[in-house]
């Protein structure tokens, strides 16, 4: 699996643009949200052409406002096969669908809806309301042999996440976490309260202005790992 972020901010860190990525992984090029600045920074980029299917943790803007434009492109401009998106449930489709019909009015046309339980490798952890109250989100883990991938799109209380991979075997594992570095911020995951779970698996922080970071912080921080940045 490999791994590129086109941002590393959170919705008001448009310095470093909406956090999102492309994965590579099992023969599909795998966009994990598309945030407001996402569409932008894949024409800038020249990886729009590259991204053929789609999964989003939430619907916030900063997580899914430049979709409409994205699958727009790919129809008008690229005339290319529809992206498919993967969905987690049948509720989040719909709020999905809802949000897309505003702009596209038909969101089938534009995008192929598939459940994310027909394809191999990707699990779910449904964390609904654990970072924003009465708001659907979600995690997600990506296998590929002896390699794990996860992600927790935004989440401010961690332990559904940890706990879940406490039960599964053992594996190389690199955990993207969103991160803050203010305690008053209760939508996201205070830097301090990853701390006890960095044994055995390779954190990275996300969703974050890095030049707020601790000297203390010892989480490497994705905007500085630039193998890491598209």
């Amino acid at each position: 699996m490999d791994i590129k972020f086109l941002g590393t901010g959170g919705a008001f860190d448009t310095d470093y643009l909406n956090s999102a990525a492309v994965l590579n992984f099992r023969g599909i090029h795998l966009l994990i949200d598309c945030g407001f600045t996402v569409f932008p920074a894949l024409v800038q980029k020249n990886l729009v052409q590259k991204v053929d299917h789609i999964i989003l943790t939430h619907l916030h803007n900063d997580h899914c406002g430049s979709l409409p434009n994205l699958l727009l492109y790919k129809s008008i401009i690229e005339k290319a096969p529809k992206p498919i998106i993967f969905y987690a449930s049948e509720q989040f489709k719909q709020q999905l669908c809802l949000l897309l019909e505003i702009q596209l009015k038909e969101p089938d046309k534009y995008a192929e809806f598939v459940p994310l339980e027909n394809f191999e490798g990707i699990g779910c952890i449904d964390t609904y309301g654990k970072h924003s109250e009465g708001l659907q989100t979600y995690a997600y883990i990506f296998e590929e042999d002896e390699e794990r991938f996860v992600y927790s799109g935004d989440l401010a209380k961690p332990e559904v996440l940890f706990d879940r991979l406490q039960r599964m075997t053992q594996k190389r594992t690199s955990v993207f976490h969103d991160i803050t570095f203010s305690p008053e911020n209760t939508g996201h995951t205070y830097y301090k309260k990853l701390l006890p779970y960095l044994n055995g698996v390779d954190m990275y922080g996300y969703h974050c202005d890095p030049t707020k970071s601790p000297l203390d912080n010892p989480i490497r921080l994705v905007f500085f790992q630039q193998d890491m940045m598209a």
